[in-house]
This record gives C-alpha cells, sequence and structure tokens, in this order.
C-alpha cells in the first residue's frame, strides 16, 4: 500500500515462483506468474475437470441399464420396484454420475498434477506423483473388493435373515444406494497406507510409533467398519474392519522399508 493525493493505493500482488530458479539447487530454471494467471490457470483445470466428468457421465447414461443390471447382479434371485414415478430416472442420473467420476478420474488427476507439480521441488515431486499413482490404484482396489466381497457377503446376510418370514421385495433405489455407498466408503478407506507412507518420508510419524498405536487401530477400523458400511449386518463391517487393519499393517510395512532404504539424517 502506497501514499496518494487521493489517498492510499493498493498494490498488486508479488509473483509467485512456480517450476525451478537459476540461483537455488532445489528450485532451477524459475519462472514468476502473477497470481491472477495462477488462478486463471486454477479456473481451467477444474473447469476441464468438471467437463471431463460430465462427458463420461453423459456416455455412461446413454449404457445406464446395462451398468444398472451389473449393480444388480450380486442381489441373483431379488426383485426390484420402483416405488414411485421416476424413481428409475434418478438412479440412472446418479449410476452415471459415479460412473462418469469414476472414468474421469485419471484425467481429473492429471490436471491437479499439472498445476500443483510445477510449483514443488524435485524432491516433492518424487514424493507427490506416486503418492496420487498409488491413490488411484488403491482407490480402484477398494472399489473391487467392495465389488468381490463385501457387497455379496452383505447381501447374503441380509437375504438369509429373515428369508422364511417375509419375500426380499427391495427398491431399486434403496439397494442401489446400498452399493454404491458401500463402494465409494471402501475405495476412501483404501487410502490409508498412502496416508501413513506421507508420513513416514516426511519423517513425521516413526514406523515404531505407527504399530504401538495398533490397539486405537483396530478400534478405529471397527468403528470406521460401522460408520461406513451403510447396512448394519455385522459381516460387512467385520470385513471392511479387518481390510482396514490389514492395510495398515502394509502402511506400517512400507513405512519401517523406507527407513530403512532412506539414509538417516543428522
Amino acid at each position: 500500500m502506497s501514499d496518494s493525493p487521493d489517498g492510499p493505493v493498493l498494490q498488486p500482488p508479488p509473483p509467485i515462483r512456480i517450476g525451478r530458479g537459476p540461483d537455488d539447487p532445489d528450485l532451477p530454471n524459475d519462472v514468476e506468474m502473477p497470481l491472477v494467471d495462477h488462478l486463471e490457470e486454477l479456473r481451467q483445470r477444474v473447469f476441464r475437470s468438471l467437463l471431463a466428468v460430465v462427458i463420461a457421465a453423459g456416455c455412461c447414461l446413454i449404457a445406464v441399464k446395462p451398468l444398472v443390471r451389473l449393480l444388480e447382479a450380486p442381489a441373483d434371485g431379488i426383485h426390484f420396484l420402483q416405488l414411485a414415478p421416476g424413481e428409475f430416472l434418478f438412479v440412472s442420473l446418479k449410476v452415471a454420475g459415479y460412473a462418469g467420476l469414476t472414468l474421469a478420474l485419471p484425467f481429473v488427476l492429471y490436471q491437479g498434477l499439472r498445476f500443483v507439480l510445477p510449483g514443488l521441488t524435485p524432491n516433492e515431486r518424487r514424493l507427490i506423483a506416486p503418492a496420487v499413482a498409488a491413490s488411484a490404484v488403491l482407490f480402484l482396489g477398494g472399489l473391487a473388493f467392495a465389488w468381490w466381497a463385501l457387497v455379496p457377503a452383505a447381501l447374503r446376510f441380509l437375504v438369509s435373515y429373515g428369508a422364511d418370514v417375509v419375500e426380499p421385495l427391495w427398491s431399486i433405489e434403496r439397494y442401489l444406494d446400498f452399493v454404491l455407498l458401500l463402494m465409494v466408503a471402501t475405495g476412501l478407506a483404501f487410502q490409508l497406507p498412502v496416508l501413513q507412507l506421507l508420513l513416514g518420508v516426511l519423517g513425521l510419524v516413526r514406523w515404531r510409533a505407527m504399530l504401538g498405536a495398533w490397539r486405537w487401530v483396530i478400534l478405529g477400523a471397527s468403528l470406521a467398519g460401522a460408520v461406513l458400511t451403510p447396512s448394519t449386518d455385522p459381516i460387512t463391517m467385520l470385513l471392511l474392519a479387518g481390510a482396514i487393519t490389514a492395510l495398515f499393517l502394509i502402511g506400517v510395512a512400507l513405512v519401517a522399508l523406507t527407513e530403512q532404504i532412506r539414509p538417516e539424517t543428522p
């Protein structure tokens, strides 16, 4: 801010450096960009990401009926009902949205990396890029685990319990909400090893300290299994809690391995 005859005048914010600089060994070939240019680039990348999600969701909406039949496959022998006018229309939009977001996820991550990476040092780049890639792979692994293990186990329990008393007739919307929420929640829970590895590589937590908190991890995994699963059956909760505990132990092993490989810093 500077003074003028008409009053104080606000100065534009200083440029923000991205990339690398000649005077800094960690930042060679530095480039300065004004804050407005950064915001404009962020706007463009967010717009491209949203456009990719919309296009992918539109393509999935064209083939939404085969997708719904695929999601109905684990509930073999169950009759689904449309309990309200237009219910299947909203179900179709919801399924297409989830599928479109999953298909566009690599492009969205690519846009995020293109915006963030120029402002990082080489060491940070070597950390962030593999972490994002591992996060995407684990998210897809969580979806697969939920599809092949959690959903069938939950449905078998829910169908068999009380099958001799009531006939199962399910709302298509309630069923798909159950399946989609369970898959997304499992995919998010599978991000635990990435978080542990980042904390370990940054030197914030040692593997022995992580392993020493195993009692709290089991308690947290049990609570997560109860909160993240949309059903109340114990089978699904136990499977998800067991998977989270196993992922925690894998994360501890990865942190211990990085500590063995990385030279000790004074």
